[in-house]
């Protein structure tokens, strides 16, 4: 008794037995249409999400969060840039790096990159000591000439631990003729990162190795760091550059992992806007189903809507009836899919372990996503958005079957009544 009039006859429009049961019919589609779209977008973009996140953490424990080289493809000084990094409170941890493209020869032969760390350094910045699946990466030792290689480049290259690999790192010009820089390494180690890139394409020697192989001195390619929050990566590499470049008088190139992996991670995230933008269309076809349903309610209370303007009731206070009623109908169905969403979100795993046993077969096989289990992740700015675009939709749906209504006129409705 206490609400204004539209609001009460819209809820009482919503919980009245309707004459025409189809229209009830269409009115609960609309609901359940809501709700399957929003349930839908909040798991999908949950799954997707948690994909990201999977593939960004394995991706950062293999790389650096930046990097700092110098202006040639040496950097001397690296020992200062290692120590002005470690007295930096943001930096968790930094090491020296050469890095060169070569070709790698076994059984077969298979490009890759070649990549010279200090093996206790290289625990400060990566976890690829903690990835190995045969031998240890402290195998790696000055003047042994072993090599540590990924799990699908040594089965690539047809090697095991113990045998040899041939590798090519640079073809120099000399006065007899082209000279390969060969090299013969001895598989000491693999590693298992679960990620391709890595484990298809990185192979792993001693930093002293490397320099001498490549003929590059006391130098290095650079000096990679590690952070404590990573989302400051380009921050912090610049203000060391900066301290380096008034220290050493030359200057210096950073990289962080962002812009090291831009193409990819722009990528991802164009795939999750297009599958948002393709799953709301569902939630468009239960917006579509509500203004259905609200333009045959109204024909079907033409003789209502007469009754109440002719007792004073304004156009707009009758437009306000049925958008009040039809946005009613948007909250229960976006309410409903927000908790199924969310609820399917949090057993989706269990869900699809369910779906195997009783399919016999394995939907996410570990040897092909690198996963045992479902990765998932809910955001909150996510749910909240998708919350407010069906809410949205539902209240456009609303406005057209609410302005017709309003444009009732009292005596043509009441003629054959």
């Amino acid at each position: 008794m206490f609400k204004p009039i539209p609001v009460a006859i819209g809820l009482r429009y919503l919980r009245a037995k309707r004459r025409n049961g189809f229209i009830s019919f269409i009115s609960l589609a609309s609901i359940l249409g809501i709700a399957l779209g929003v349930a839908a977008l909040i798991t999908t973009l949950a799954v997707m999400t948690g994909f990201q996140r999977e593939i960004r953490d394995r991706m950062l424990q293999m790389v650096a969060h930046a990097t700092i080289t110098g202006e040639g493809d040496v950097m001397e000084d690296w020992q200062r840039a290692v120590a002005e990094a470690n007295a930096d409170k943001r930096v968790a941890g930094a090491a020296p790096y050469i890095e060169s493209q070569a070709l790698l020869t076994g059984v077969r032969k298979q490009p890759a990159i070649i990549r010279g760390v200090d093996p206790v350094a290289e625990g400060k910045v990566s976890v690829i000591a903690d990835k190995m699946v045969q031998g240890k990466l402290s195998d790696l030792t000055p003047g042994s000439f072993n090599i540590v290689l990924g799990r699908e480049l040594a089965m690539w290259l047809g090697v095991r631990v113990g045998d040899k690999v041939v590798v090519l790192t640079d073809i120099r010009a000399t006065p007899m003729g082209a000279v390969h820089q060969l090299k013969r390494y001895t598989v000491s180690g693999i590693f298992e990162a679960g990620y391709q890139d890595f484990d298809k394409g990185l192979a792993v020697i001693n930093l002293y190795d490397a320099q001498r192989v490549l003929r590059m001195g006391d130098g290095v390619t650079g000096v990679r760091l590690k952070l404590h929050d990573m989302d400051q990566a380009w921050n912090v590499a610049e203000d060391l550059a900066q301290k380096l470049v008034h220290d050493m008088k030359r200057p210096y190139r950073i990289t962080d992992w962002s812009t090291d992996n831009a193409n990819m991670f722009r990528a991802l995230k164009l795939e999750k806007t297009m599958i948002a933008i393709l799953l709301s269309l569902i939630i468009a076809m239960g917006a579509f189903n509500l203004v259905s349903s609200q333009v045959m309610l109204v024909t079907d209370k033409q003789a209502d809507i007469a009754i109440l303007r002719t007792l004073g009731l304004t156009p707009r206070g009758v437009m306000q009836v049925f958008m009040v009623q039809g946005s009613l109908i948007g909250v229960m169905g976006t309410v409903m899919g927000v908790i199924g969403g969310i609820v399917l979100t949090l057993n989706l795993e269990h869900i699809l372990r369910g779906i195997e046993r009783v399919l016999g077969v394995q939907l996410m096989p570990e040897d092909v996503y690198y996963i045992t289990g479902l990765p998932t992740q809910l955001e909150a700015s996510d749910v909240t958005t998708i919350a407010l675009v069906a809410l949205a939709m539902a209240f456009l749906a609303t406005i057209y079957p609410a302005w017709r209504a309003a444009r009732t006129a009292p005596a043509e409705a009441l003629r054959y009544e």
